[in-house]
């Protein structure tokens, strides 16, 4: 089985993750910049880190034979204080040039205020200007639906092509709302928050297998990097044909993917 996994925080993770997602067939890793598990103070801060996804993850993955490739942005739970937030997004364009940046991301809300929307249009902006496809987060902690209508109607605003985003998270109640506007959607499993295998076959099962993916968004927190190939296996349970398994595993991902000219596997 061949998989992609295209939300995954793998700085948070350990090497001896890389090579289990290499044993269970990954042929790619995506990581959307996020969160440090805290708040960082400075935006040398970011530009190192923004260094660590563009540099030092991609050699950590190769030892392993497994492509890497990143997203950058401020994330929405480090976007509430807007001039710092401004001075952040300054700096991202120096790294738009690297080899394995595929867009902006992981931009959105995180508790819907105000000051994370600023931020939020600010970013869409630069992915529109420097043509970038865009990976969106939406709530966790607060009123995702909200969130939800709030990331489409600001996309609809700045013109954006839903063909380029990606709207991750969604539940049951944000499926229908982000697939009927004409973006993708992305799950996340989560083994005690977010979507289980089960939920998420649900969801396939009721909203189709078009514009959809499944990932682990593995990081600080519990999870698990080998999210996705344990639902593929659930999904063989229910007696979905391997070509189903695959184009939701692989072959979704690849094609939203493969926007981006950086991304060859």
């Amino acid at each position: 089985m061949h998989y992609i996994e295209p939300h995954a925080h793998m700085v948070s993770r350990t090497t001896d993750d890389y090579q289990k997602m290499a044993q269970a067939g990954c042929r790619a890793i995506c990581e959307p910049a996020f969160w440090a598990g805290f708040d960082r103070g400075s935006v040398e801060g970011f530009r190192d880190y923004y260094r660590q996804l563009t540099e030092y993850e991609p050699a950590r993955a190769a030892k392993f034979g497994i492509p890497h490739f990143t997203w950058l942005c401020i994330n929405p739970k480090e976007a509430e204080d807007v001039g710092f937030g401004h001075e952040v997004v300054s700096i991202i364009p120096e790294f738009l040039d690297k080899p394995t940046v595929l867009g902006i991301g992981e931009i959105g809300l995180n508790k819907n205020t105000r000051n994370e929307q600023v931020i939020l249009e600010e970013q869409i902006g630069l992915a529109l200007e420097h043509d970038l496809p865009i990976l969106v987060h939406t709530p966790h902690l607060e009123d995702k639906l909200k969130g939800t209508r709030l990331i489409v109607d600001a996309m609809k605003n700045a013109q954006v092509n839903p063909d380029r985003v990606i709207i991750d998270h969604i539940e049951e109640h944000t499926a229908r709302i982000v697939l009927d506007a004409g973006f993708w959607a992305g799950m996340t499993l989560y083994p005690e928050s977010k979507c289980t295998p089960a939920r998420a076959i649900d969801i396939l099962e009721t909203f189709g297998m078009e514009r959809i993916w499944m990932n682990s968004a593995c990081d600080w927190g519990i999870s698990d990097p080998l999210a996705v190939v344990k639902c593929a296996l659930e999904m063989k349970k229910r007696h979905h044909a391997e070509a189903v398994v695959q184009k939701v595993i692989f072959d979704n991902p690849k094609t939203f993917l493969s926007q981006s000219p950086n991304f060859q596997l």
